[in-house]
């Protein structure tokens, strides 16, 4: 007998997630009933994967299912926000037992590690969808921004970039890469780190901080168009996924991965010049590779430049829906 949408969820979504003392009422019911904590404000965060759009329809289940809760904590983690409550509206055009097992097992071990809980959602039939809503606490006024950054500000990046990007071109056979190489690469592409404890530590010491997601010449434009100021970018002071330079021999080519590939959910983040060391500390402590990669300026604009002080063109921008 084929699953209905109640055997799915009582079957793969109501057991094995971490419980909250949070949450009064949660999967199972018309929706969820939920107890925020005194004094904190709400995060709240939504992202949609849709296969043949953000990946392949054959990708590996429990990879899937890390990616796309990742992502999420990742806006999280860019707020300064802890992670407490998600829901999940999963569409499958088929009920797949074998899938939904290691979906589930997937999406359920980050969860544990993030101690988020699945609250609701809804299983429906079509091709073959992903949204997930997540929700975390910050402190009332604590919460991180885009619009913060100030002239003379340090622009530091929590980690190397470029990996997922690369990974998804060896994929597509852009790109050929040695075995380890392709495994360091496709690991970047489908089990991003979102940087949760990076985030939680930073509150109170950064003033503008995004994840990277569409490629840090773009999010970091973000940031520069909500603070009204520009940027200057010592390209090689950016730090590539190691693997870069073992496929990549062309520097002009690596630039591209790292600029404006997209998917690295790495921080960036502007600093004052005083707190760097503090924040480079603190980043370090929370399992992160820290680097001063510019400066905000008062001028609008990006300008790259790279360390000999020659001008590097902006490269065009990663993928974005309806462009």
């Amino acid at each position: 007998m084929p699953l209905s949408e109640f055997d799915i969820i009582a079957h793969f979504f109501r057991d094995g997630f971490p419980r909250r003392e949070d949450v009064v009422q949660g999967v199972g019911d018309d929706g969820a009933v939920l107890q925020p904590s005194p004094g904190q404000q709400l995060v709240l965060a939504c992202d949609t994967l849709v296969a043949g759009q953000h990946f392949f329809p054959d990708t590996d289940p429990a990879a899937l299912a890390h990616k796309a809760l990742a992502v999420n904590l990742s806006d999280l983690a860019a707020m300064g926000a802890e992670p407490a409550w998600f829901t999940l509206a999963l569409t499958l055009p088929e009920a797949d037992s074998d899938w939904l097992q290691h979906f589930s097992t997937g999406l359920a071990t980050l969860a544990r590690e993030f101690h988020i809980a699945l609250v609701g959602g809804d299983t429906t039939r079509g091709p073959l969808s992903l949204t997930l809503t997540v929700v975390g606490f910050v402190p009332a006024g604590e919460a991180l921004t885009r619009a913060g950054a100030r002239d003379g500000d340090a622009i530091v990046v929590t980690g190397p970039l470029g990996g997922a990007a690369l990974g998804l071109a060896v994929l597509q056979r852009h790109h050929e890469a040695g075995a380890a190489e392709r495994e360091a690469l496709l690991a970047c592409l489908h089990r991003p780190r979102p940087r949760v404890a990076a985030g939680l530590a930073l509150r109170g010491h950064v003033h503008a901080a995004i994840d990277i997601s569409d490629g840090l010449c773009g999010d970091l434009g973000h940031i520069l168009e909500a603070s009204g100021v520009g940027a200057s970018l010592d390209v090689d002071a950016i730090p590539g996924h190691p693997a870069l330079a073992q496929v990549l021999p062309r520097r002009e080519t690596r630039y591209d991965y790292i600029l404006a590939g997209g998917e690295d959910y790495e921080l960036c983040l502007c600093v004052a010049p005083a707190e760097v060391e503090t924040v480079c500390a603190l980043l370090r402590k929370a399992e992160c590779s820290p680097a001063v990669i510019g400066h905000i300026e008062a001028q609008a604009g990006l300008r790259l430049r790279d360390a000999a002080g020659k001008c590097v063109t902006v490269p065009t921008p990663s993928f974005q829906h309806f462009r």
